[in-house]
């Protein structure tokens, strides 16, 4: 909000060169959000994903996290008014392998009730095939 306050006196005082550096501040700190958020939901989407993959078993839970989190991400990205997206498709996946070890980490705390830590969780899912199945699904939404 100060930002804006700032931007309108910028404006107000014809220092339109300032307010022109503002709003590519302002725009960049809008796009680290929608990223934050991406990764975020990045996290939950792998975390169910290696749980159900590790597990060999899946709860609705898990399904509708899955679903949601991959929705949520599509939205987020998306430009609402000028088209396009805030990732490209190189810089989404670049978030997924990003969000891979923190979902790992969490995965080991829940998945098999605790009782495997990252490594033992890692040796039982495929990474790779993980990582592609959670794009598409965000694709897909």
């Amino acid at each position: 909000m100060e930002e804006l306050l700032v931007l309108k006196s910028y404006i107000e005082e014809q220092r339109y060169t300032e307010a022109l550096t503002l709003i590519g501040e302002m725009e960049e700190m809008s796009k680290d959000d929608k990223i934050n958020k991406i990764y975020s939901y990045s996290v939950i989407l792998i975390l169910h994903l290696i749980k159900k993959d590790a597990e060999k078993r899946t709860l609705r839970s898990w399904e509708f996290s899955i679903r949601n989190s991959a929705r949520e991400i599509k939205r987020i990205n998306k430009k609402r008014k000028s088209g396009g997206y805030y990732l490209t498709n190189d810089e989404l996946l670049e978030t997924i392998e990003d969000a891979y070890q923190t979902a790992l980490e969490r995965a080991s705390l829940e998945a098999f009730e605790g009782q495997c830590d990252e490594s033992m969780l890692a040796a039982r899912i495929d990474k790779e095939k993980l990582k592609k199945e959670a794009f598409e699904l965000i694709q897909k939404a």
